[in-house]
């Protein structure tokens, strides 16, 4: 007796598929397509991280997904070291860094890209390919002719460095491990393998002479770490096959939905004990409901950067645990609603079964083709058939009428993720300056300079900073660190006002240079403890009011002028000078390293600078130089001499009480006087006291050798002269 066994690889994988199959192709393809016939599919993984273990198998992927890989080499972690410091008797600061080099294999078959990469739930790759910190990335996509990587053979020498054909694989060079604590951090990577694929692509690796092209337009991507009978028999599921081994080869086809369903004969009635139907020539069956339908579907949700999801089918809930299809696929949410919902009516109408016998032999009533019965309602589908005796033996279960698996019109929603912007590295802004000496936080014999860096972008990684001296070498000054300051430029010139007196007339607009800093308004309370102390051009000032006017543009007023001695920059401002907020997000820089000379700049590179940023130091030498004396005053003394006086200021003593004077922070009080020209002057005094009386007689000399001239005072530092104060004019 000759039998034919035709079934869907699903809902009957198993036993007589088994033989046919067997029979085709042997019992190895046998031994690769049957798994658990009691699973689900494949447990769900949840997204796990890379590891490196022997023996484990590697997962064919499929589209687009996220996963871990296996970690097949790694070289010992370098260490840098880094000494700043040390210069002048301060002590010296060594800080060490580390990174790795390392490989990671991703799927056993070719891939076409790789996308992004997460490390420790963070981007470590953008979309666009950039690495977030330092570090080389090489892809080996794993086709036939793929080369040895250059770093594994320079490290493993060519007699022990496969080139790991057909296998895909990633290696970090000289990764930066500063952000992972300095360890290896946990890698998860999104595969690109094909742009679109179907079942063939699936299965025709592992199995020859098989046709199997079946579209699978709903999945995003798929993962193939099981027994190619898991796969098939989830596959199935949600895309109903038909299988076909009566010919030269197996075909697995979708399922077959012709337009005018076959009619078949009135049932024949079987004599031989034992047959169904012996009376009618058919029997009908509905199968009871498992204790718990399938009604869950869990996948990886591609609007949720590959996170597990889960969607239910719209049903009566039963007590007890779902059952739920584990489908290693990537799908976004209204996709995986649609199929459960399809699953559930499809399962659900499919108990309803009849076994039939006819006569008569029709070669296109075959698994999976639309059939009527005489005198029964509706669509059936042939699951199987048996040439016996006795006829024509039929299995077949009740379809799903048209429209009924459509799901209800319902709302979707994949849940909620916080992603982490991807957003190309930003460009640095930088800003040089010295600071005015403050005796609450200084010395009075080293200088005080400061960056101040920024970027338009939050995802600015920071940049390492250099000093140049003048003579193109670049010495280092560290790690700026990722805060960014408050950094801009003035859209507006700040006009002219006095020092002495709160200046509320005055406006002055800025652009920062990312949208998202802010600024924030004072009280005068707040301003006399310091607060809202900027650098505009060359002038230090203190702002009451800020208001954000859009885009990154704000107006400040109410304005204290000329603070830390910078008076004399009150009327050089111009429209693009540099604005900067002097806070505590600047860079304090070792003043030893940084030199003193007239040409020093200070150089910023950061990962999204195509070239590096230079800027001189703004303010050079405003931490030495004594301030310029106050007060000049001119009186006549009885016998015609003039007696010239000023009142002494002193550097870092920003609170000027009454009654008390400003201590001595030079080392010596000392001033110098001059008259004439400052570059040439026609006299010249030095003084020990803040006064000097001019005679009669040397009034005239002076009057008549540079008519018109000042007399200034300059008060001599222990490093620098001050600025002059003009005192008196000789005409």
């Amino acid at each position: 007796m000759a039998t034919l066994v035709f079934s869907t690889v699903g809902t009957a994988l198993g036993g007589p598929v088994g033989g046919a199959i067997g029979s085709l192709v042997g019992s190895q393809f046998d031994a690769a397509i049957f798994g658990s016939p009691n699973r689900q599919g494949a447990r769900l993984k949840e997204l796990e991280v890379t590891t490196s273990s022997y023996g484990q198998p590697l997962p064919r992927h499929f589209g687009r997904m996220r996963v871990a890989g296996q970690m097949i080499w790694a070289a010992e972690l370098t260490e840098h070291s880094e000494t700043l410091g040390g210069g002048k008797g301060a002590p010296s600061v060594t800080t060490y860094s580390y990174s790795a080099s390392f490989a990671v294999a991703l799927s056993s078959r070719p891939i076409l890209a790789l996308g992004r990469i997460w490390a420790d739930g963070r981007l470590l790759r953008g979309a666009e390919g950039d690495l977030k910190v330092g570090g080389t990335l090489r892809i080996h996509t794993g086709h036939g002719d793929q080369a040895c990587d250059p770093l594994i053979l320079a490290a493993e020498g060519e007699a022990l460095c496969p080139a790991h054909r057909d296998l895909a694989y990633v290696v970090f060079e000289d990764l930066d491990l500063s952000e992972y604590y300095n360890h290896i951090p946990a890698l998860t990577f999104e595969v690109i393998a094909d742009e679109r694929f179907d079942l063939s692509g699936v299965i025709g690796d592992l199995v020859e002479d098989i046709d199997a092209a079946v579209p699978l337009e709903s999945f995003g991507g798929l993962s193939c770490d099981g027994s190619l009978a898991d796969i098939l028999q989830v596959i199935a599921q949600v895309e109903p096959l038909c299988t076909d081994a009566g010919r030269d080869r197996l075909v697995i086809a979708r399922e077959r939905l012709q337009t005018s369903p076959i009619a078949l004969t009135e049932a024949a009635i079987s004599a031989q004990d034992g047959d169904f139907g012996a009376a009618t020539g058919f029997s009908r069956s509905r199968a009871a409901p498992g204790e718990q339908p399938l009604s869950v579907l869990r996948y990886f949700d591609r609007d949720r950067d590959y996170l597990p999801g889960v969607q239910h089918a719209t049903g009566r809930a039963i007590a007890g645990e779902p059952r739920a299809l584990e489908l290693p696929a990537a799908l976004d949410a209204a996709t995986a609603r649609s199929l459960i919902e399809r699953i559930r009516r499809r399962i659900d109408w499919s108990r309803d079964r009849i076994s039939w016998r006819t006569s008569e032999l029709d070669c296109d009533v075959a698994p999976g083709a639309s059939v009527t019965f005489p005198g029964l309602p509706g669509l059936w589908r042939v699951e199987a058939w048996e040439w016996r005796d006795s006829g024509i033996e039929i299995s077949a279960t009740r379809r799903v009428p048209t429209g009924a698996d459509a799901p209800p019109r319902l709302a979707t929603d994949p849940g909620r993720i916080n992603p982490q912007p991807d957003l190309p590295p930003g460009q640095t802004a930088l800003v040089a300056l010295e600071l005015p000496y403050d005796a609450a936080t200084g010395t009075p014999d080293s200088a005080r300079p400061i960056a101040a860096l920024s970027s338009s972008t939050a995802n600015w990684s920071g940049a390492a900073l250099f000093a140049d001296r003048g003579d193109g070498g670049l010495l280092p000054l560290g790690p700026s660190g990722r805060m960014r300051s408050i950094v801009g430029t003035a859209s507006t010139a700040l006009p002219p006002a006095s020092a002495l007196l709160f200046d509320r007339a005055s406006t002055l607009e800025v652009r920062l240079t990312g949208a998202d800093l802010q600024l924030a308004s004072a009280s005068l309370r707040q301003l006399a403890e310091g607060a809202n102390l900027a650098l505009v051009g060359d002038e230090i000032i203190q702002f009451a009011g800020a208001l954000p006017l859009g885009g990154g543009t704000w107006r400040l007023t109410g304005f204290l002028r000329g603070r830390g001695g910078t008076e004399t920059a009150i009327g050089t401002h111009l429209p693009g000078e540099p604005f900067v907020l002097l806070d505590r997000k600047a860079v304090a820089l070792d003043p030893a390293i940084v030199g003193t000379g007239s040409e020093r700049r200070i150089v910023a590179a950061g990962r999204g600078d195509p070239e590096p940023v230079a800027v001189p130091i703004r303010l050079e030498g405003i931490t030495l130089r004594p301030l310029a004396p106050v007060h000049p005053r001119v009186t006549r003394l009885a016998d015609g001499t003039l007696r010239a006086a000023w009142t002494r200021r002193a550097r870092g003593n920003w609170t000027w009480q009454d009654g008390l004077d400003v201590p001595l922070v030079e080392q010596t009080e000392s001033y110098l006087v001059t008259f004439g020209a400052i570059g040439s002057p026609l006299a010249t005094w030095t003084l020990a006291a803040p006064s000097i009386d001019l005679a009669p007689d040397l009034v005239a000399r002076l009057s008549a050798g540079a008519p018109g001239e000042w007399l200034r005072v300059r008060q001599q530092g222990t490093h620098a002269l001050s600025e002059p104060l003009p005192v008196l004019s000789l005409n």
